[in-house]
């Protein structure tokens, strides 16, 4: 780290990261809220299809950041990576501003997103990690503060675009509501790199040692070439079913790989640890398979059978854009976060926290509870439309469960892997939760409605089979979670580092993770 020259607080240097992951998640999110609805709408994707290339593009997006980080880390630094990354992003969304409904420009520009998000993400939250080094006491404060900026950003955004989407339709015709929504985005990054230019001197002295030598131009073109690259292979990757399926096939031999490389490796004693480790990864995958229904399978559920109008006992409140109820899951994230931190410190206080792994029992509970909730809804849906507060009570304990599951895992899997062989449990970790994404789009078209079904009525009973069938899923899911309890108590009580006491901190994304 560099040597501090003029004093600076923590507070200043962690607002101006803040800030920018604030802004940059508003484009994120204001672009994901819209974009399966778009590939159907403009660019005349079936639902199967639309579904496929985003979750492919979600794969490319969640696997990329653990090569960003190392970019930033040795390369150019951690610094200037993120603000690359800002630029990119902010470049990508311009891209889809763009009037054309030409589907290789859209291709190209998730490809582009792709790049940018894999050098902003993980340099964003490395850098909270370099304020904060060496201060236990505040980091997760800090971290509990950063992750709040996520939903923040993503509450603004996916509440914003769709709306935006519309007023502009309503004037300037339909293509150009969905181009300026997505305009919206790219507004968003270049708000947050002004804001960074502003602040930057709180910044001067946090990164890692290349931030702190001058530019080297053949490093710096070396990446840009093969992010260019990484551009053209998304675009190539999401264009063809047939390929995507088979980097998923790939990916996951190379996870299988890993762990027998790391198996093979390590010493009797370890070994125990690796298995839960490889037991973990596989209950990830499983959540984030739930978690992808949110941009696919429970978005087009809100296109077709859900009652956009709140009403409370008669009395109309207000109305929905369908691709809003996306945000009931972040608004769910900023209520139930303090509540479950108050939990935490309160059980804790009396020596009864539970363990991160009845955790992760509790949370699949919540996980199946959740999409059982629709089925109930469908028994009392009028005209195939069910009631926009069953979305609600669907997407609490969707939340709860993602609150509970989804910033733990990576954090046991730390604990439980031997520090020497972190880096590759790190790597695979990413590339499982990326071949979870695309699962979940596999998932998703379950519910794959044909054309020639317009009525609700047969939609609904397509679409609440498929959301029976992953509650059954998550109730499996829960036995595992149950059944891996004593192994996983054993191995806590075995390790003596100091990470496995401290309090874990609830996530609050599911793709805010620890990078290596």
């Amino acid at each position: 780290m560099a040597t501090q020259i003029r004093p600076v607080s923590q507070t200043r240097s962690f607002s101006t990261v803040f800030l920018i992951e604030m802004w940059e998640r508003f484009g994120f999110y204001g672009m994901q809220v819209l974009m399966v609805t778009f590939m159907m709408k403009k660019l005349g994707f079936v639902d199967t299809k639309a579904n496929l290339v985003w979750g492919a593009a979600a794969a490319l997006i969640y696997a990329t950041p653990a090569i960003g980080g190392w970019v930033g880390d040795k390369l150019i630094g951690t610094r200037r990576t993120m603000v690359m990354g800002a630029v990119i992003l902010a470049i990508g969304y311009a891209m889809l501003w763009v009037p054309s409904d030409n589907a290789y420009m859209t291709y190209v520009a998730l490809g582009v997103i792709v790049v940018g998000n894999g050098f902003f993400k993980p340099n964003a939250g490395n850098l909270v990690r370099k304020i904060y080094e060496g201060d236990e006491t505040r980091i997760d404060s800090a971290f509990t503060i950063y992750y709040m900026a996520v939903n923040v950003g993503s509450m603004i955004s996916m509440t914003a675009t769709p709306w935006i989407r519309d007023v502009v339709a309503a004037k300037y015709g339909d293509s150009m509501g969905w181009h300026t929504a997505f305009g919206v985005c790219s507004i968003g990054l270049v708000l947050g790199l002004i804001n960074y230019l502003l602040m930057k001197r709180t910044l001067a002295h946090i990164g890692s040692p290349s931030d702190d030598r001058p530019v080297d131009l053949k490093r710096l073109t070396a990446v840009l070439l093969v992010g260019l690259a990484t551009v053209f292979i998304s675009a190539f990757i999401l264009q063809s079913e047939t390929v995507a399926k088979w980097c998923v096939y790939a990916a996951g031999a190379v996870i299988l790989g890993i762990f027998v490389h790391l198996i093979r490796s390590s010493q009797p004693s370890e070994r125990a640890g690796l298995t839960a480790a490889l037991v973990l990864t596989v209950q990830t995958i499983f959540f984030f398979i739930f978690y992808a229904q949110m941009a696919t399978s429970l978005n087009l559920f809100a296109q077709r059978n859900v009652d956009l109008s709140f009403d409370v006992f008669g009395a109309h409140l207000f109305t929905w854009i369908p691709e809003q109820y996306q945000n009931l899951n972040a608004i769910w994230i900023v209520i139930l976060s303090p509540v479950l931190v108050f939990i935490y410190n309160s059980l804790g206080r009396l020596g009864k926290d539970p363990s991160v792994a009845a955790k992760f029992a509790w949370g699949f509970a919540a996980v199946a509870l959740g999409f059982f909730m629709y089925g109930v809804g469908a028994r009392s849906a009028v005209n195939g439309q069910v009631s926009s507060w069953i979305m609600v009570w669907g997407y609490g304990l969707y939340s709860l469960g993602e609150l509970l599951v989804s910033g733990l895992g990576l954090a046991m899997i730390a604990r439980y892997v031997p520090e020497r062989m972190g880096g590759f449990m790190m790597g695979a970790y990413f590339v499982a939760v990326g071949i979870s994404q695309y699962l979940g789009s596999v998932v998703a078209n379950i519910a794959h409605i044909p054309d020639n079904i317009t009525d609700p009525l047969e939609s609904l009973a397509i679409y609440t089979h498929l959301f029976n069938i992953l509650g059954f899923v998550g109730v499996g899911c829960t036995l595992v979670a149950v059944a891996m309890l004593p192994l996983m108590n054993k191995l806590s009580a075995s390790h003596s580092d100091p990470a496995t006491n401290h309090d874990p901190l609830p996530a609050v994304r599911s793709e805010e993770f620890n990078t290596p």
